[in-house]
């Protein structure tokens, strides 16, 4: 580039640094001395923007707003452009004094939009407040609409507690109203004004029964008072029999020796009849009537009770049963086909557990002692079988010494499985007298009661009577569906009546089978026993001779040909004890 280039470039340069604007001095504005009166203008000046905020149009000044904007707009572009054109054309031409009255126009609407926005401020505030004072009292109304709500709430709780009431009055039995004035006195009853006004009424009937109750509870009061007074000497006399027992205690261990000698025991008496408390019903019945018999008739007949108290005093009678209904038991062997062994071997001891139930005795037991003329004893123990409720016999014969048992034929006469068979006829103890017991024993697949004879005793039906129980028959369509046990009561008239008859037939059966058995031994020896009433009716010589004797059976009896008419005849069971004697004469046989 040129040096004169250079040079009008420079030249450039200072004219437009000529061509600045000069800063505009404002005058300064005098002081103001007085601070309180400035505060009070400022705020004058600020309640007097509020009040033309009010006053002024919104939507007037959004259009001075956008005007203003517009205006400023246009002076910025201008003033841009003026800029731009001084940058590239020589603007010595151009007034300096154009370019400061824009910015001073834009200056101006600058401050008008300021007044704008001030103003538009104003306004938001004041919707704001006013907004708030409208939400305040919106909500004031609401509370007050709330509290009113409540208010009628707790009322109609108020009223409808009211309504359910119940005074006490109403729980109290009142007398009837013809028997309160029949009996209540005039200044009570007042009928006058009660009869008209049924407030009134009821005042006075509260009244006449408030005195009525006051004289009630005077009446209570002394009774309790003479109740205490008795129970005080109730008590006393309960002390004094207290303290006497000892003594008493003592006096009878002192006299034992005497009723030992006098042979009047009565110690063992009272023991026995404390033991008795806890016998099942037919035992006690039997225990009770064999001792009266004992007592009154029978110097012979002994009668005790044995067995463990304390397990007689915790064994309960009334065990619950387990029903096991035919369903109930295709199930349970369905269960236990597919269950371990081990399971099986559990229900196979429960099943066990449950037989062993059914035949269990009761731990006290009632033994009589029938004692003959020749000191031979007949020891008879009864048991009871609380499931199947019947009572069960124990047999043992004790002969006395004189008697010979050494008897081929005779051994088992006096057997405890046979020797009271058929004591009445038809009665061998070896079925259980109980018709109900078969379809208990069914329940569990027990069988036949026979096979239990020898554990529990043989179940004879003058058992059962002197027991006080008495057993009806039944078929199977007679017995209650559901039930598989029959309780029948033991009854004291019927052990009565059985008693004395059945001691006696005891008797005589052992007295029978004692003197059978001596005949069987003599003539086991060849020796005929004849008393001396009969012996004269036999001949001097005697000429026939006892060969054989044995004892047959039934079959075999009916083998022998002059035997037929016996047997079909019905004279003969096959439970009778049946004797073959052979007897010869010369070369002749008989039997």
């Amino acid at each position: 580039m040129s040096n004169a280039g250079k040079a009008d470039m420079n030249a450039d340069k200072k004219k437009k640094r000529l061509l600045k604007p000069e800063p505009v001095v404002e005058p300064k504005k005098p002081k103001i001395l007085d601070v309180a009166t400035s505060k009070d203008n400022e705020v004058a000046l600020f309640h007097a923007e509020e009040e033309e905020a009010e006053k002024r149009d919104a939507e007037n000044d959004v259009d001075k707003f956008k005007a203003s904007c517009n205006e400023i707009r246009a002076a910025m572009k201008d003033i841009h452009s003026t800029k731009k054109q001084k940058t590239v054309w020589n603007y010595s031409n151009i007034p300096a004094g154009d370019l400061e009255a824009r910015k001073m126009d834009v200056s101006v609407q600058f401050a008008a939009l300021k007044k704008l926005n001030r103003l538009a401020h104003f306004r938001c505030r004041k919707a704001r407040e006013g907004t708030n004072e409208a939400k305040q009292r919106i909500e004031k109304y609401h509370l007050q609409q709330q509290n009113l709500l409540y208010e009628a709430m707790h009322l109609q709780k108020e009223i409808t507690k009211c309504l359910e009431f119940k005074s006490k009055h109403e729980e109290i039995e009142l007398v009837p109203v013809e028997e309160f004035y029949r009996d209540a006195p005039e200044d009570v009853s007042r009928s006058k004004v009660t009869t008209e006004d049924p407030h009134q009424q009821m005042l006075a009937r509260l009244e006449w029964e408030l005195e009525q109750r006051k004289e009630l509870a005077g009446k209570l009061k002394e009774a309790q008072t003479s109740r205490e007074k008795i129970s005080q000497e109730i008590q006393k006399k309960e002390d004094y029999l207290d303290t006497l027992q000892p003594k008493l205690q003592a006096i009878l261990e002192v006299t034992r020796p005497v009723q030992n000698y006098l042979k009047m025991p009565y110690d063992d008496v009272r023991e026995q009849q404390q033991t008795a408390r806890h016998l099942p019903l037919p035992l006690y019945v039997l225990y009770m009537q064999a001792s009266a018999y004992q007592q009154a008739c029978d110097k012979f007949l002994k009668v005790t009770i044995e067995g463990n108290v304390d397990e007689a005093k915790s064994m309960d009678l009334d065990m619950p049963e387990i029903d096991d209904d035919s369903d109930s038991d295709q199930d349970a062997e369905e269960q236990e086909k597919r269950t371990s062994k081990r399971r099986r071997k559990t229900q196979e001891a429960r099943l066990a557990e449950k037989r062993q139930r059914v035949i269990r005795k009761h731990p006290l037991c009632v033994n009589l002692e029938i004692t003959a003329k020749d000191g031979s004893v007949l020891h008879l123990t009864f048991f009871f079988l609380p499931t199947l409720h019947i009572i069960t016999v124990g047999v043992k014969v004790v002969p006395s010494k004189d008697v010979s048992t050494n008897s081929i034929t005779g051994g088992d006469l006096m057997s405890p499985q046979t020797v009271l068979d058929e004591l009445y006829p038809g009665d061998h103890g070896e079925t259980t007298p109980n018709p109900a017991n078969q379809y208990e024993l069914g329940r569990y697949g027990m069988g036949e009661f026979g096979q239990y004879v020898d554990r529990v005793g043989r179940p004879y039906m003058w058992a059962q009577w002197l027991g006080g129980l008495q057993f009806v028959d039944l078929t199977e369509s007679d017995t209650p569906s559901g039930s598989t046990s029959m309780t029948v009561r033991a009854k004291t008239s019927i052990s009565a009546t059985y008693m004395q008859q059945s001691i006696k037939r005891l008797r005589q059966r052992l007295k029978a089978r004692r003197g059978l058995l001596c005949q069987l031994s003599s003539l086991e020896q060849g020796v005929v026993p004849l008393s001396g009433s009969v012996i004269k009716k036999f001949p001097a010589k005697i000429v026939s001779r006892l060969s054989s004797l044995k004892r047959i059976t039934l079959d075999d009896l009916e083998g022998l040909p002059h035997a037929k008419r016996v047997v079909e005849g019905g004279f003969v069971c096959r439970n009778d004890l049946l004797f073959c004697a052979v007897l010869e004469r010369g070369s002749g046989k008989g039997s």
